[in-house]
């Protein structure tokens, strides 16, 4: 059982809502993005996303895209993404870690080398944004057989086509896009998100988790009632920008927390 399976599990043995939360690699600066990584364990979440940079992240809004603006400029790239992957799991050898970004470069350095180097660091799956289900079975089944969950996002949008073919290929939780737009944009239609992952889950086995426009903890809350998890990115960018980089990681625990709180009530 991965460790993203063994926290679904523990989290529903629990009656828990998950709080699944993403971070830029690289941002604000390199030596702040494995303090920010325990800082969100810290504060109460149960899975990280590290976004690998990338400089055209076309389901992003500004705030994610000023986040991977600001880690290029460091310099950081996927190789980069690994050894905080890698520094992460010295002290921390529970929490899953999902690596979440673009195929441009994972075509760069060749999907067998992402795959073997994602599983040496320690990471436990991927989120590519534009691999599509129906083409890359060859690509999940490689990331399954290396212990890796690949895991997709569904639209509002998604036929039952679609859902079944990632019911079929994905692993880990299925990522439900709670609004037509990118990261952080809009106002969630609770009642329509419970609609909707109620038509996924005759498909799709997997837990799910809910993202996009989450900003607060009677948001969280709200999903929680449907959601298997709850993910939050732009949000908490926001608090990383506010703060000089040396405070980050206190802004961002203290930020989570209040969530988990949330969702614990």
């Amino acid at each position: 059982m991965s460790r993203i399976a063994q926290t679904f599990a523990a989290l529903k043995a629990q009656n828990k809502t998950g709080l699944v939360t993403f971070i830029t690699a690289g941002d604000p600066s390199p030596a702040q993005t494995v303090p920010l990584l325990h800082a969100l364990v810290a504060g109460g979440a149960d899975v990280l996303e590290l976004g690998v940079p990338f400089s055209d992240p076309m389901a992003e809004g500004p705030v994610i895209q000023r986040a991977c603006e600001r880690a290029l400029a460091h310099g950081v790239g996927i190789r980069h993404v690994f050894d905080y992957v890698r520094e992460f799991r010295k002290t921390n050898q529970t929490t899953p870690v999902v690596l979440m970004g673009y195929a441009n470069p994972i075509e760069r350095i060749g999907a067998d080398a992402f795959i073997e180097q994602s599983r040496e660091a320690g990471a436990d799956g991927a989120i590519v944004v534009d691999y599509p289900p129906e083409e890359c079975e060859e690509f999940a089944g490689k990331m399954r057989a290396a212990g890796l969950d690949l895991i997709f996002l569904l639209a509002p949008t998604s036929t039952p086509e679609r859902i079944a073919q990632v019911a079929k290929v994905g692993g880990g939780f299925s990522y439900y896009v709670s609004l037509k737009g990118v990261t952080g944009a809009g106002n969630i239609d609770t009642a329509q998100v419970a609609e909707r992952i109620a038509a996924i889950r005759q498909h799709v086995s997997l837990p799910i988790g809910v993202g996009f426009g989450i900003r607060d903890g009677a948001t969280a809350k709200a999903l929680a009632k449907v959601a298997d998890a709850v993910v939050i990115g732009s949000r908490i960018i926001q608090e990383i920008e506010a703060s000089p980089p040396e405070q980050a990681p206190a802004a961002v625990q203290a930020f989570v927390a209040g969530i988990r709180q949330a969702l614990d009530e």
